[in-house]
């Protein structure tokens, strides 16, 4: 691809502040050509107002080429992690960031670094996440800013906010999906050993731990559920297979996973929904059938409602499957879980999927 042509992302980082693990996911995902995925050849460079040597607190240094300067031609600006919060965020730096969002950069934030975009005045009237140990701090400081300290990330369109350490992977692997959909950002995670999808409203943190055997036995029956997201999947059911009482399943559900049963079966529905509708040409009406929805309809409103666009639309954005290949009534093989037909009353599906839990 011709460089004039590549997208430019840049990570900023901060001389005594960078994030060695922080530098390793923006360059895995970003620095190296993952064409064969059906991504672009990322240009993808480090970024300081400072030139030469950047250190971390754990005194690993990488050198730094490039200035703020940058920032004006970059489609992607991430930001590191801003590890001094008593530090001062640089004037320089404060307007260039700002100035390469009202150019129409897409800005996303590692950890600490929500504090660089909200000293910009970025996150304003926004929601907004950071480490849960610096939630508290962020709110104190930037009262404008709706912090929540319990997600993994944030997504606020052009601007993107991470928690700590690995979310940075999630909300990296998020806005890949967001913008080239799921065929190449499953693909990229399967090349990280990540899983495919997370979404942003799980825990940072888990409260209450889980024994290990519990642990165990929850992870086999979301491997099931998986597998039969087609058929009418109720707590009860899930619980009687986890050998638990409904009320202590959906307590330990919500302390291992961060969210409750149903959110969490919504979520791998719609994922099933969008590789099916991307990877395949299974009419709609199908592919409401075969991920539990029950009828197009009910699939539309849910789809629509969580991703902002129709599933057709969805299908035109993200097609990646020649015509006529089709899922045709067969089971489809998918990353992470089989979907087969609706198995049972429709009406039932349809009635459980909108069901609380």
């Amino acid at each position: 691809m011709d460089t004039a042509h590549r997208p430019r992302v840049s990570l900023l980082v901060a001389d005594g502040a960078l994030g060695p693990f922080g530098l390793g996911v923006a360059n895995e995902v970003f620095g190296y050509d993952y064409t064969r995925f059906g991504l672009p050849r990322f240009d993808f460079a480090l970024v300081s107002d400072v030139l030469g040597p950047v250190r971390s607190p754990t005194g690993v240094a990488v050198l730094v080429e490039h200035g703020l300067d940058r920032l004006a031609i970059s489609d992607v600006v991430l930001v590191s992690a801003w590890e001094d919060l008593d530090r001062p965020v640089p004037d320089e730096l404060v307007a260039a960031v700002r100035t390469a969002h009202e150019r129409g950069a897409q800005l996303i934030s590692q950890c600490s670094g929500a504090f660089v975009l909200a000293a910009a005045g970025l996150l304003d009237g926004r929601r907004a996440t950071t480490h849960w140990r610096m939630a508290g701090e962020l709110a104190d400081r930037y009262p404008a800013v709706e912090v929540d300290p319990r997600v993994l990330y944030v997504d606020e369109g052009s601007i993107i906010t991470s928690a700590g350490t690995a979310s940075a992977v999630d909300a990296t692997l998020h806005w890949v999906r967001r913008e080239y959909g799921p065929g190449p950002a499953n693909a990229l995670a399967r090349e990280m050993v990540m899983p495919a999808h997370r979404d942003g409203g799980q825990a940072q943190y888990i409260d209450t731990p889980v024994a290990r055997c519990e642990d165990d036995l929850l992870g086999l029956v979301l491997d099931w559920a998986r597998e039969h997201l087609a058929e009418p999947l109720s707590v009860d059911q899930l619980a009687r297979r986890a050998l638990m009482s409904p009320r202590s399943f959906a307590r330990r559900f919500k302390a291992a996973t961060g969210t409750t049963p149903h959110a969490w079966l919504l979520a791998q529905r719609l994922a099933a929904a969008e590789d099916l509708l991307a990877g395949t040409s299974t009419p709609v009406e199908e592919v409401a059938r075969l991920v539990g929805f029950g009828t197009a309809a009910n699939l539309r409103e849910h789809f629509t409602r969580r991703r902002g666009v129709a599933p057709r639309e969805w299908r035109r954005t993200f097609a990646t499957t020649p015509a006529g290949v089709s899922a045709g009534s067969a089971p489809v093989q998918l990353d992470g879980y089989r979907a087969g037909r609706v198995g049972g009353d429709e009406t039932e599906v349809q009635a459980r999927v909108g069901e609380p839990a």
